[in-house]
Parts: structure tokens; sequence; C-alpha cells
């Protein structure tokens, strides 16, 4: 009788291993390609809040000699944008707030934007690999 359940329940067996191997196969591929996904996302991110960063402290630099009443809510609108890219949570991949915040700089990057006549849908880089806002 025990040679039968054997050949009855191999069936099952074999399915049960088969599962548990599929599984801890797509397990580890999947966090692969997590790790991959997560770190181009970071990097779009990341070059997309260097180029604030770097708009805003070039052009505070460029306002500074200028002291008029214009340029004075220019200077505070960059200044608000140089705060808010400083702020924001580089280190912290599980900030459930990230999207919110990166979507508050954007705003703020058209609205400078606008403040000093210049077009905030331009390309940055190589055709290849261009950086949009």
């Amino acid at each position: 009788a025990d040679l039968f359940d054997g050949i009855v329940l191999a069936e099952q067996r074999f399915h049960g291993e088969g599962y548990q191997e599929g599984f801890a196969e797509g397990s580890h591929a999947g966090r692969a390609e997590g790790r991959r996904y997560g770190a181009l996302q970071g990097a779009r991110i990341g070059s997309e809040i260097g180029c604030y960063l770097g708009f805003a402290l070039t052009w505070h630099c460029l306002l500074q000699k200028c002291t008029d009443e214009k340029n004075s809510k220019k200077m505070r609108a960059l200044d608000s944008l140089i705060g808010m890219v400083q702020k924001f949570p580089y280190e912290d991949p599980t900030y459930d707030k990230l999207q919110e915040d990166l979507e508050k700089i954007r705003g703020k990057f058209k609205q400078v934007c606008s403040m000093l006549n210049i077009q905030s849908d331009f390309r940055m880089g190589t055709e290849k690999s261009s950086l949009t806002f």
C-alpha cells in the first residue's frame, strides 16, 4: 500500500516542490528587477532635482546685483525654490510625501521660470538621453 501511495502522491509532491522552486526564483528575479527600476527612478529624480538647484543658484547669483522691487520678488521665489530642494528627502526612499513634494518643487520651478520670462519646457542633455520638464 505504501508503494502505491508514493506513486499517487508523487504528482502532489512534485507540484509543491515546483511551486516552491518557482516562488524562490521569481522572488529573486523580482528583487533584482525592483532594484534596477528603483535605481533608474532615483537617478531620474536626482537629475531633475539637481537641475532645479543649479538653475536656481545660477539665477540667484545673476540677480544679486540688482536691487529693484521686481528682482526682489524673483529673489524670494528663487530662495523658496532653493529651500524646497535643500529640504527634499534624498536619503529616504520610503518618504510617503515624496511625489507630493516633487510636484510642489516642479510647480515652484515653473513659477520662477514665469517670473524670469523663461520657458520651463526645455530639454537638457544629448538627443538620446534628454531630461524634459
